[in-house]
């Protein structure tokens, strides 16, 4: 039971908080919009960035080195190419190391 509340764990407290708001406004993006002050097409956004946030927390194949990195892009803290060429040269790394 505890593999199934791990992704929750991963998640921060702002994401934490719109998942409440989410479910208490009966998963109403037009409620979430309202709440929040921002467009309809912002929450989706947030939504689907949030989504992809718990898959990557769900799926335990990969490294967490890996799962840091594409956390970080989908929060915008690097960028996109930026998160790929630091995956490519780690999985290099981890196949010159074997």
């Amino acid at each position: 039971m505890k593999k199934e509340r791990e992704w929750i764990e991963t998640l921060e407290d702002e994401d934490l908080a719109f998942i409440k708001n989410f479910v208490l406004a009966s998963g109403s993006l037009k409620e979430i919009a309202e709440i929040y002050g921002v467009t309809y097409p912002t929450v989706r956004l947030r939504l689907d960035r949030l989504i992809q946030k718990i898959k990557i927390s769900s799926e335990n194949k990969e490294e967490p080195y890996i799962t840091l990195i594409k956390k970080m892009a989908l929060d915008d803290r690097i960028g996109d190419e930026e998160a790929k060429i630091l995956i490519q040269e780690y999985k290099k790394e981890k196949k010159g190391e074997k």
